[in-house]
């Protein structure tokens, strides 16, 4: 099948979302703009309410179901509480027949409570990805010297053996190249007009196929089902060493499959639980999860901004150690439009191309932290990401594989790549995997117009750098720029270290990237937590050459390893500037 990129500005596009802030004062007026769709031209048939930890409805159902009511009335629309999520917020459900206007009335006699936390629409996602169904064996983005993500060199260190990644999405279509590594997942949409099976939620996370009509989901044509999560979990997960098929960057890890995407989508309600779920946490209703995710890969967006709901789950998870990975979106913008990609607690993944450039429909800026190969079959199917899938066009057939391309390939890279950095070295925080991930990076091959993060990522030199022996071997960094004033005051990049026992070690490592024209000028200090200053470089009216890349080597013994750390440097003569690019430890 040969189908367009599908698109991620799904969600909604308009005026903020209603969010109260949690120390709103009682009283105070509520947010007078409100987004009352779930998709484009499509008004939200079901509203997410976070209330306020003391208010009665956070607690219980009947006090929520009763405000529903309540709110409903004063609007002059039907609301009912339809379920406590996850992270307790309550879904109520607005008549069929409400216009954006009536979504609008119920909005605000919501925000207008001083009870309630915030109200968004439970908006419509989308996979993202723009597949095509040739089948190449060729997997360049794990090897290929020029823009490949060097992954063989990090399978001597580890393989992603005990870790489960949990692939939200569409859930699993059976694939022999991948069975050995499923373990079991759930389906959380809950309305049967997008699952397609027949249901609503349950323990079986089979994708049944997410095809539609032309006319269908606001779409004039039709598309045949994408299979859209097996191809994921393939990128993470595939059988490796069998004598067929692909070969999965934690070929080790296991892949529970969640499925949130069915037919033209898939709601924030439904992909809230199942973060919450997939992470450890409760969600009413559901089994505990017996295959808790240390890792949660998610393919998946809408346009507008991360909304408080999404957020609320997004921390919970990270706050559990789960790393949660998310993909930037395709449709060539600024991804700090996009969302869950805009969220904060996340790993925003943006796609590169065979030549390691940014990907011609890939997003960009500042909420980018890494890119990864996504693909670009316009240049040939070849250089698409092959992974397994199904050749079903509608429901599952046989099962084959197949070049897809977009930020949805790229999530998978990365998530595969924190499954290895969690196999290698266990107590890993999600912060730390996000910092050394981007520490470890590579400039990306080609270009990036607009922002792709730290570079293109490097499995071999990640997994290297968090390995270690007695030592955890963790590398923490900062890739905010900083600019050095010309002939000016210490300027100084923080780095945050935690979770640490003990001093640093004798020969810490303190690797630094700064850009200058005369080097000579800069005088480079390492500031310890207690104010210890330890000097890395002094000034040099001899040394003409531009930039400062290099690592120093510093015995930090007496120093606690815990607390923020800082890179003071200082120019000291006029007519150049520089700037700080990054800089990292290595414990």
């Amino acid at each position: 099948m040969s189908v367009a990129a599908l698109s991620v500005a799904l969600l909604t596009a308009g005026p903020a979302q209603v969010a109260v802030a949690q120390d709103t004062p009682a009283g105070a007026p509520a947010v007078p703009t409100a987004r009352t769709e779930a998709a484009p031209g499509v008004p939200a048939e079901r509203l997410i309410v976070g209330y306020k930890s003391a208010a009665a409805e956070a607690k219980s159902d009947r006090a929520a179901a009763d405000d529903a009511q309540a709110k409903g009335k004063e609007a002059g629309e039907d609301v009912d509480f339809r379920r406590r999520l996850g992270t307790g917020a309550a879904l109520v459900e607005l008549g069929g027949e409400a216009g954006t206007a009536d979504v609008a009335d119920v909005v605000a006699e919501y925000s207008a409570d001083p009870q309630v936390a915030y109200v968004v629409p439970d908006r419509l996602n989308k996979p993202l990805a723009t597949p095509n169904d040739t089948e190449y064996t060729k997997q360049w983005d794990l090897f290929e010297t020029t823009a490949g993500m060097r992954v063989p060199g990090a399978w001597d260190l580890a393989t992603g053996s005990g870790v489960t990644v949990a692939v939200i999405d569409t859930g699993y279509v059976t694939h022999s190249d991948l069975a050995a590594n499923i373990v079991g997942g759930y389906d959380f949409i809950s309305d049967t007009a997008v699952s397609v099976d027949g249901n609503g939620r349950d323990s079986n996370p089979a994708d049944p196929g997410d095809w539609y009509a032309a006319g269908e989901c606001g779409q004039a044509a039709g598309s045949d089902s994408s299979w859209h999560g097996t191809h994921v979990a393939g990128t993470i997960a595939a059988a490796t060493g069998n004598g067929k098929g692909v070969a999965g960057i934690a070929y080790n890890a296991k892949i529970s499959p969640v499925r949130v995407l069915g037919k033209c989508g898939g709601y924030d309600s439904d992909i809230i639980d199942a973060i919450t779920w997939a992470s450890g946490g409760t969600v009413s209703g559901v089994p505990a999860n017996a295959n808790v995710a240390k890792v949660i890969n998610m393919s998946l967006g809408g346009g507008g901004a991360c909304s408080t709901a999404t957020q609320s789950a997004i921390n919970g998870a990270v706050n559990r150690g789960t790393t949660v990975v998310v993909a930037a979106g395709n449709e060539n913008q600024n991804a700090a439009n996009s969302s869950p990609a805009n969220c904060g607690n996340v790993i925003t993944v943006a796609a590169t191309n065979r030549a390691g450039s940014r990907a011609s429909y890939s997003n960009y800026g500042t909420v980018v932290d890494i890119a990864a190969p996504g693909g670009e079959t316009r240049t040939g199917t070849a250089n698409g990401i092959l992974s397994t899938l199904n050749s079903g066009t509608r429901a599952p057939s046989t099962e084959n594989y197949a070049s897809y391309q977009g930020t949805s390939m790229a999530t998978p890279h990365v998530a595969g790549l924190a499954a290895l950095m969690k196999s290698a070295n266990s107590g890993l925080t999600p912060a730390q995997i996000e910092s050394a991930i981007k520490t470890n990076a590579r400039p990306l091959p080609g270009t990036c117009s607009g922002g792709c993060g730290a570079g293109l990522a490097d499995a071999a030199a990640t997994v290297q750098a968090v390995k270690g022996g007695t030592s955890t071997g963790s590398t923490y960094g900062s890739t905010t720029a900083v600019s050095v004033p010309d002939n000016g005051s210490a300027v100084e990049s923080p780095i945050t270290v935690a979770g640490r026992s003990g001093n640093a070690p004798s020969a810490l490592q303190v690797g630094v990237d700064i850009t200058h024209t005369y080097r000579g000028d800069l005088v480079v200090d390492l500031v310890a937590p207690d104010g210890s200053v330890y000097r890395l470089k002094s000034a040099s009216s001899s040394d003409s050459a531009d930039d400062v890349r290099t690592t120093y080597t510093v015995n930090a013994s007496a120093e606690a390893a815990n607390g923020t750390w800082k890179l003071r440097v200082q120019d000291t003569a006029s007519a150049d500037t520089g700037r700080i690019n990054s800089w990292k430890l290595t414990f």
